[in-house]
């Protein structure tokens, strides 16, 4: 049995699951709150406390998995709802449940800056974290929503807070927001901080590939050799990003670091079959004593007769990158039919990717389709259990299946 996890370290009340289902009147004060049905929503709070009851006490006890009614109202970024809650009733701004999430994370999740203002306004700690190490700075910087990073950072928020998936600035740097990266350069986020030993934002960010990133990296004072076996510079060449191969080589890489089997960046290059790499590393890298001709030429064909030797599948990787790049477009477009389509393709590349299952999953809420958004948000929270998204994902997956089951109360509590 795994043992029981601690008391949140500042503020929140953690609430434990609930032992038995939710009775129909408490959905309908959880479908209320996301909904901003502010009338209806003070009417079945009123009515859950009873005569002489209380009224906070009556809302804080009803919790849906790992939302209460102040979590949904701020995912839906519904003002009048929290400001109920928050300045009437004086609910926990803090509040977490299962998961860890709170109100602020779901304000955030639901890109909603007003919400995001209100909450911290009234109290919300930005550094709270959830079970997995993410701080409401981590959300957003994933996401690249820049106008609430920016809030965060004024309100307070740490900057370097190191989660299981790095800093904020890991999280930006790997989706490749650059203007997010920028913002948190200019309030010094740390370009050097290493996650599982290797991982520097500057490294991430050549995987993402952004070489926007890449170069504000630079100017910030990234280490350009890195650390580890997997240096910037064999990343790029192994991906087959010229650009930014070059600019690592006028930022100071040396060319002659080898990865953890001595394998060096021209020898990549040429696996990779970029004759244009070889050529610009040809004249910057030291003799390799296996290749007996010392020639572009001859190490293509030196890298050609290696045995068994098994490099990144760079071709794959960037039909799907291509694909997930496509596929934003499309969702910011509002174009959800052709966004499901690119995602479902690049699923058939690479079916783990929990981002891919994100986005299809706000794409078929957004075009009714409850029961395969539910499907898309459970399977990307099996993928990534600590992504704050997936259970976002999930809870308004989880709204939209309800929302027919509940019109009989509605219409019964709309007359009382």
């Amino acid at each position: 049995m795994a043992p029981p996890r601690p008391l949140p370290a500042r503020g929140g009340r953690r609430s434990p699951p609930n032992p038995v289902p939710l009775r129909p009147e408490q959905e309908l004060l959880l479908e209320t709150a996301s909904n901003g049905e502010f009338p209806l929503f003070r009417r079945v709070a009123t009515m859950l406390a009873g005569e002489g009851g209380s009224v906070t006490e009556a809302v804080e006890a009803v919790v849906d998995r790992t939302a209460g009614a102040l979590h949904l109202a701020a995912g839906q970024g519904h003002l009048s709802v929290c400001r109920y809650l928050v300045e009437e009733l004086r609910v926990d701004i803090n509040a977490i449940h299962d998961g860890g999430e709170s109100p602020l994370a779901y304000a955030i999740n639901g890109a909603h800056v007003a919400t995001v203002r209100y909450l911290l306004d009234h109290g919300a700690d930005p550094d709270k974290v959830d079970d997995k190490g993410f701080t409401s700075l981590h959300i957003a910087a994933e996401e690249g929503y820049c106008k609430i990073v920016e809030i965060l950072l004024l309100k307070g928020a740490s900057v370097d807070v190191l989660s299981n998936r790095g800093t904020p600035l890991h999280l930006a740097a790997t989706n490749g927001h650059h203007k997010t990266v920028k913002i948190l350069l200019d309030h010094n986020a740390d370009c050097n901080k290493i996650v599982h030993g290797i991982y520097t934002p500057f490294l991430v960010s050549i995987y993402a590939p952004s070489l926007k990133c890449v170069k504000l990296l630079i100017k910030a004072g990234a280490d350009v050799n890195g650390v580890g076996n997997i240096t910037p510079l064999i990343a790029a060449v192994s991906g087959g990003l010229t650009e930014c191969m070059k600019c690592l080589l006028k930022a100071g890489a040396d060319p002659n670091v080898p990865d953890e089997f001595g394998r060096m960046p021209i020898e990549f290059a040429a696996i990779c079959g970029s004759r244009e790499d070889v050529e610009i590393l040809f004249p910057l890298t030291s003799r390799i004593p296996s290749v007996h001709d010392w020639s572009v030429d001859g190490i293509i064909l030196h890298a050609c007769l290696l045995p068994g030797q098994k490099f990144y599948e760079s071709g794959l990787e960037k039909d799907t990158a291509s694909l997930k790049l496509e596929g934003r477009k499309a969702l910011e477009r509002k174009d959800y039919h052709t966004a499901i389509e690119l995602y479902t393709k690049a699923m058939g590349l690479d079916n783990d990717d929990a981002t891919l299952y994100s986005n299809r999953s706000h794409c078929f809420l957004q075009i009714g389709d409850g029961n395969k958004a539910f499907a898309d948000a459970y399977t990307c929270r099996m993928h990534r259990p600590d992504w704050p998204k997936a259970w976002y994902r999930l809870g308004a997956a989880l709204v939209l299946l309800k929302t027919q089951g509940m019109l009989r109360l509605r219409m019964l509590y709309g007359r009382l």
